[in-house]
């Protein structure tokens, strides 16, 4: 059984890329949240295929629809989501989805239907003579399933499936503003070998939060997600290039929050650190995680990493927000390393499912060159679903909650 975060604050999802729908339960959302549809729509419209023209060229518009864990005594307020038709049998069945209303403490149920799929695209995975993306997951899925997993698109290997991540990860990061005032952003790094040289963790911006706005706006309008221009028109010409060779390429994405509670987490088995490098560092295509300076940590001495401490709070933040694994009120600064996409057209050695070597060429389809591009909203959503659960048991741990700014 797979679920995200937890025990406190989790996230159930389900669904193929290709299948009907994907569908997300939200578990342990304390009753009394103001909650919208529109509000998670925005999260997930900068997840969504499409939404970058760096990204892949497939376009799915990916609308949230809830069906439960939300109240509005404004009973036409709360009922003004989407319309929902069913035909079963020749008989048709209708209702009304949730649009906006405050969380009830139950359960919150979410679905995104799928209106986008070519699933003739993938024929030539089908079967037990179906061939394998080299990279990909065709292969150790096919025989983890006994020969019955759903080929096309990936199945659940899909990024598809994060549509879960960004529906409960927008529900935390609005309870963690709302209390907190904690804000989360990402942005893309490193490109292959180029690396931006202004990155968040180093912007004096973040730490007021009247620029919050300018910066989320600015990463908005960027041609990829980063607040490095120079190092952005660079990188994109460089994805171009890379799609005309048919061949993808690598990328790091850092995510970083801030206004965090301090002193959330444990020092061992509930530790933060293991909780965040699991969680963003067991994306789909993520291979390497590093919190605060990261790798930089292996050249230094004790010296010139530990961070000074004043009574105005930590001097600087090489530990990247955690000690111990627990939070320090300092911003949390993780980095997220992608490989290059594992579909591509150039061709490659691999085999079919029965392992009969071939030289294997791509016949169909729409993929990212970089897939980094789309990663930074689904690592937002996981980090805020971590520290959501951190908060809660923290809070269930503490008959009085009150958390000390050790920041400031």
């Amino acid at each position: 059984m797979e679920i995200l975060g937890g025990p406190l604050f989790a996230v159930a999802g389900a669904g193929e890329s290709h299948g009907p729908a994907i569908t997300t339960i939200v578990l342990g959302c304390p009753p009394g949240l103001k909650l919208s549809r529109q509000a998670v729509q925005h999260y997930l419209d900068r997840r969504r295929p499409g939404s970058n023209k760096h990204g892949t060229p497939r376009h799915e518009a990916d609308k949230v629809v809830f069906l439960s864990g939300l109240f509005n005594e404004q009973i036409d307020r709360l009922l003004a989501g989407a319309e929902i038709t069913v035909q079963v049998e020749g008989q048709q069945f209708q209702t009304q989805g949730y649009e906006e209303g405050t969380t009830t403490g139950e359960p919150i149920a979410a679905i995104v239907l799928s209106a986008s799929t070519q699933s003739h695209h993938y024929h030539q995975f089908a079967g037990a003579r179906g061939e394998v993306r080299p990279g990909h997951t065709d292969l150790v899925k096919y025989y983890q399933s006994h020969g019955l997993a759903d080929y096309r698109g990936g199945g659940r290997s899909s990024y598809r499936a994060t549509i879960s991540d960004v529906i409960g990860g927008s529900i935390a990061r609005l309870f963690l503003a709302e209390h907190f005032g904690t804000a989360i952003f990402s942005s893309i790094c490193q490109v292959g070998t180029l690396k931006a040289t202004q990155t968040l963790a180093n912007n004096e911006q973040l730490q007021d939060g009247r620029h919050f706005a300018e910066i989320e706006a600015n990463l908005a309008q960027a041609e990829i997600p980063t607040i490095d221009p120079e190092f952005a028109s660079q990188a994109v010409a460089l994805i171009k290039q890379t799609r005309l060779e048919g061949n993808s390429i690598g990328a790091a994405v850092e995510v970083v929050a801030v206004n965090v509670p301090p002193l959330l987490g444990q020092p061992l088995y509930q530790s933060l650190k293991l909780r965040l490098m699991g969680s963003l560092g067991g994306l789909h295509a993520a291979q390497a995680c590093e919190i605060g300076a990261g790798f930089e940590v292996v050249s230094r001495q004790g010296s010139e990493n530990n961070d000074s401490i004043r009574q105005t709070g930590y001097q600087t933040n090489s530990h990247g927000g955690l000690l111990g694994g627990i939070t320090t009120g300092m911003p949390l600064v993780c980095r997220v390393g992608f490989k290059p996409t594992a579909t591509i057209t150039k061709p490659q050695l691999s085999v079919r499912k029965n392992l009969e070597e071939i030289d294997f060429q791509l016949e169909q389809g729409r993929h990212d060159p970089c897939v980094g591009v789309r990663a930074g909203v689904t690592l937002e959503s996981r980090l805020a679903i971590e520290l959501m659960n951190a908060v809660l048991m923290h809070q269930s741990s503490n008959s009085h909650f009150e958390l000390l700014r050790l920041s400031h």
